[in-house]
């Protein structure tokens, strides 16, 4: 038997309804070695994301992770519901950190349909627009942000 990997990764237009709710699983928790890695590729060398010494004598008094590694993480957890078969992801807007995520931390997210249209350019697809919420591992919100999503309409 032959499965095309798209119908099991992603959605298409149709099947978005607003007000529908995905709980992405699974969840991730965040290594020093992911924030490390991430705030040297980045170049972001801010002493909160990679000096304990520093942070001792900072609010939190421990390292932060990287805030856009949180939302790299976040929106990468969302892919197998949301934008699988994105045509492309067409913003990101109203991301706010709601709460420091810490190195140990584990992320867990849920995504909101809130609306949806057709595309007035091409009738092949159409933009989902979607809030996404994480929570760390005590239930504590730590991010949220929406972003409409272009995606193909079935049969097309």
């Amino acid at each position: 038997m032959q499965y095309d990997i798209r119908e099991q990764f992603g959605r298409y237009f149709e099947d978005f309804h607003i007000g529908d709710m995905y709980k992405h699983w699974p969840g991730k928790t965040i290594f020093e070695s992911d924030n490390n890695l991430f705030s040297l590729l980045t170049m972001n060398h801010h002493p909160l994301h990679l000096d304990v010494n520093y942070c001792k004598d900072q609010k939190y008094g421990k390292i932060l992770v990287c805030g856009p590694l949180v939302i790299s993480l976040v929106v990468g957890m969302t892919v197998s519901e949301i934008s699988g078969m994105a045509i492309a992801n067409l913003d990101y807007e109203k991301i706010s950190h709601d709460a420091p995520v810490f190195i140990g931390d584990t992320l867990y997210a849920q995504t909101e349909i809130l609306s949806k249209h057709e595309s007035t350019s091409a009738s092949d697809r159409g933009v989902v627009y979607v809030e996404t919420k994480a929570s760390n591992q005590k239930e504590e919100l730590v991010l949220t942000l929406r972003r409409h999503v272009l995606v193909p309409k079935r049969g097309n």
